[in-house]
């Protein structure tokens, strides 16, 4: 066992992304802290990073949490941001908040040299809607459209945005301009949420569709499960699967409770091998003993670590009650099923929120 500041912390929950590194810095310090679990974290993709580095819109170029991220960015070699907006305020902003961005680059849309170059692109990938060459630059002014084009073009890997603006102002232009991978229909999100102490379970969890699709159905369930599987998968969770419900296993009625229970149904049937249950209620879900009273048949009831949600009312509650009253960490929005790398902000997010999700959409 390990202990921690919070409470007893067993080394055979840590997922294995994480054990080895985590037991070496136990062995020298004795105790384990959140701090900890984070730094790890990081430091796993920041090693992705290191081998094989980078670039990273950052749309909002003038906020001082943006800036903040920046500096520390700019201080390593794994991963470059870009900065978009005016550089004489991005400056003046950066100089009376004590940041130091010098080395940066800043991209103005006002006077990028392949301006023509872009509006032509965006026109072509808009042609369906009709828009003309003039609509497309006064589109491209705003900085979150102009910080996708950056990343179609290829002049950037990844983009990090929505710190000043909404989750529909980063996924609008990603689906319009970036779109989905092949075999995807729509993008969706997850939260992966970590705390350094566990009373029986994983210590990192999964959790789905929390912040995009309002409420999905059946069949959308199942892209939404198998894509937060693989995330889940990337930050070394060993996904078992639920989907919640009121009821578990047909102890409650109603069209939700047939919705999650089918789309279980489905996804199992398209991944046999991948350990799921539903309709599932919570309780069953995580604690062994209510699992062994109302499903002892489930092979993933007691154990689940992957949270499949009916709609984005239960996700976007379920996971802030995680974070505000579980004394989890929460990474995410991230975004799931598109052909780059581009992840959301919450607006109410920290300078440190923002490096970390710099860091993660960059490796993903």
């Amino acid at each position: 066992m390990l202990f921690s500041g919070c409470g007893l912390l067993p080394l055979s929950v840590l997922p294995p992304l994480l054990s080895k590194q985590l037991y070496h810095r136990f062995i020298k310090k004795k105790t384990l802290y959140m701090e900890d679990i984070e730094e790890d974290l990081l430091t796993t993709f920041i090693d992705i990073l290191k081998k094989n580095p980078k670039t990273i819109v950052l749309t909002e170029g003038t906020d001082p949490r943006i800036l903040e991220a920046s500096s520390r960015l700019l201080a390593s070699n794994f991963l470059h941001p870009i900065l978009v907006g005016d550089p004489d305020k991005i400056y003046e902003v950066a100089e009376e908040s004590g940041f130091n961005i010098r080395g940066s680059e800043i991209i103005n849309p006002r006077n990028f040299d392949r301006m023509d170059e872009m509006v032509e692109m965006f026109c072509e990938l808009r042609k369906s809607k009709g828009v003309t060459p003039e609509q497309a630059r006064e589109i491209l002014y705003q900085n979150n459209y102009f910080g996708t084009m950056l990343v179609k073009m290829g002049i950037a890997d990844s983009l990090l945005g929505g710190a000043t603006y909404s989750t529909a102002d980063t996924v609008r232009p990603a689906l319009q301009l970036i779109k989905t991978r092949p075999g995807n229909t729509l993008v969706s999100s997850c939260f992966i949420l970590v705390r350094p102490f566990a009373t029986g379970g994983n210590e990192v969890f999964a959790m789905g569709d929390c912040g995009i699709n309002i409420k999905p159905n059946e069949d959308e369930l199942v892209e939404i499960a198998e894509e937060t599987v693989r995330c889940a998968r990337i930050f070394g969770v060993d996904p078992k699967v639920a989907f919640l419900s009121y009821s578990t296993y047909g102890s409650g009625k109603g069209e939700d409770v047939d919705k999650m229970r089918n789309a279980a149904r489905k996804t199992k049937e398209r991944n046999p091998d991948l350990p799921i249950s539903g309709e599932i209620q919570f309780d069953a879900a995580v604690s062994p003993r209510v699992a062994k009273k109302k499903c002892p048949q489930s092979e993933v009831a007691g154990n689940a670590n992957t949270f499949i949600f009916p709609d984005i009312n239960a996700g976007n509650i379920g996971y802030k009650i995680a974070q505000r009253m579980g004394n989890f960490s929460a990474y995410g929005p991230i975004l799931l099923g598109l052909n780059s790398p581009i992840n959301d902000l919450s607006r109410g997010c920290t300078a440190d929120e923002v490096y970390s999700m710099a860091i993660i959409t960059a490796a993903l």
